[in-house]
């Protein structure tokens, strides 16, 4: 053998043996982020009665890292086509440690609620940059497939060991670690990704950015969310609110017909107006928003009404997740070659909607194993069975170029229904509370029946918001139904970045 070809082979199995140690980095940056999602809402009570946070304003800590992640990820994935997916990934990281930094050293709100956007911000720059260099990295398709299912397997367990980590650090240390603990594995992945991952050459998209595409997009869904949390404090009828609602469509449709427009879109309408992905999205969007609203009123359930301490709250979550891997890793990857997707979606939809279902039954002295278990295991299994199929779907017949656009918009519907739902659900929850406190009061006499018609009308909120989830299951499971049509998908390449997804999109959704 030529020398030449020594070194040739000995390249070609340096850039091999890297792969796979890049990979470990990658996937632990995608625990971190995972993490952070569900981490934050254990310690959420904790931290709102520390900083003062009103509960009209509770869930803007949850709100703010979600809209910040889905109004910029379209931008970060095209920052990374731009700027190259490795510095844009190192750069994504460097940014989330500092930002998890201030968030855990905060003494008021306004600085909680900062931090948590600037996370969601660095995680969009993140989250885009990790995916497309696995898609450039591993290419053949056996080698493609391993690498997106361990990277599956690792963002899938990040949701269970959010809500336990979360629990222990707020019990036994203090809810200021759940944002600490970011910080080792952001130094550990940047230092890690900088030395080993080699990215391949010629993988870069320059097209110019579309810079009113950007702002028209974050403007847009920033003024939408900020119109659901107004309706909370405000009523839904106030000039302000209104206000903000026209706003909102006013720039969303300017978006719309901007990136008409444009040579190079941020978003290319083919990307969303064919009926499958847009189907996916939709409907995923919408399970997404049912999902979120009901994480908060769980957490702050299970904690101030039933008393379970940080870490019991984060245990009692696990039945959800496990739903969730079997019903993605079990149920939808053995049926998916089987059946068509719409025969999945729909009833995986409509088992989580039968799953919500059981939660509308919520009273203060409602047992857990006989209404919360089934109930979220239900859930679990439902939404995991249906996940599975939109996933794979949500590139489904996309030319190349937008491959990457298209897995951006799983990811925004997916950020930006967990925003909505947070906002929407606790608006309900927050009005329906009022007017139950305000039609009971008089009636209780002592101070010990005055808390009881508080806690009361707290849980009346809670199942009132509940019952709204289950009707918008049922219509992700209609839209479904009705607009996706393909048949069974093929077996090839792309099975491997499927299973990936199937167990990354779920957890992310808290």
């Amino acid at each position: 053998m030529s020398e030449t070809a020594q070194a040739t082979a000995k390249a070609a199995a340096d850039s091999h043996s890297n792969r796979w140690k890049a990979l470990g980095f990658i996937a632990l940056a995608q625990l971190m982020v995972v993490l952070d999602a569900t981490i934050v809402n254990i310690a959420l009570p904790s931290a709102q009665q520390d900083l003062g946070i009103s509960d009209g304003n509770r869930q803007w800590v949850i709100t703010a890292y979600a809209l910040a992640f889905g109004g910029l990820l379209l931008f970060g994935g095209r920052i990374a086509d731009l700027w190259g997916r490795k510095r844009t990934f190192v750069a994504g990281l460097i940014g989330f440690a500092a930002a998890s930094a201030l968030g855990g050293a905060a003494t008021n709100e306004a600085t909680m609620l900062g931090a948590r956007a600037l996370q969601g911000a660095f995680g969009a720059l993140l989250a885009p940059a990790a995916l497309s260099l696995l898609a450039v990295m591993f290419t053949e398709p056996k080698e493609r497939a391993k690498a997106f299912g361990i990277y599956g397997a690792i963002a899938g367990g990040g949701g269970a060991v959010g809500f336990i980590l979360g629990g222990v650090l707020t019990e036994y240390l203090d809810w200021r670690w759940t944002f600490f603990v970011n910080i080792p594995f952001a130094v550990i992945a940047a230092l890690g990704a900088y030395f080993v991952i080699r990215e391949p050459s010629g993988s870069r998209n320059r097209s110019p950015l579309d810079i009113p595409g950007v702002v028209l997009s974050i403007l847009g869904l920033v003024t939408l969310v900020y119109a659901f949390t107004r309706a909370e404090s405000d009523g839904w009828g106030d000039s302000t609110t209104v206000g903000l609602f026209f706003a909102a469509a006013v720039l969303l449709a300017a978006f719309v017909f901007t990136e008409s427009k444009v040579k190079a879109p941020l978003l290319p309408l083919r990307v969303i107006t064919e009926r499958n992905r847009g189907g996916v999205y939709l409907s995923l969007g919408l399970a997404i928003i049912a999902l979120f609203g009901l994480f908060l009123f769980l957490t702050y359930y299970m904690q101030l009404v039933k008393g379970y301490s940080p870490v019991k709250t984060g245990l009692a979550f696990l039945p959800l997740i496990g739903g969730l891997m079997v019903g993605s890793t079990q149920i939808g990857t053995r049926l998916i070659t089987r059946v068509p997707p719409r025969l999945l979606m729909a009833p995986g939809f409509l088992l989580a909607g039968t799953g919500m279902f059981f939660l509308t039954r919520l009273e203060i002295d409602t047992s857990y194993a006989s209404v919360i278990l089934p109930g979220l295991v239900l859930l679990g299994l439902g939404m995991g069975t249906a996940f599975m199929p939109a996933l794979s779907l949500s590139t489904h017949g996309v030319e190349p170029r937008d491959s990457g656009v298209a897995s951006a918009m799983v990811n925004t519907s997916q950020q930006v229904g967990g925003a909505i739902g947070t906002a929407l659900l606790n608006t309900i929850a927050a009005s329906a509370t009022t007017s139950y406190i305000k039609d009971h009061i008089a009636g209780a006499g002592s101070r010990t029946q005055q808390q009881l018609v508080q806690l009361e009308g707290q849980v009346h909120g809670y199942t009132n918001a509940i019952w709204f989830a289950v009707g918008i299951l049922v219509l992700a499971a209609t839209i479904a139904a009705t607009f996706i049509n393909t048949g069974k998908p093929e077996v090839g390449p792309a099975s491997g970045e499927g299973a990936e997804d199937e167990m990354k999109i779920p957890v992310m959704a808290h």
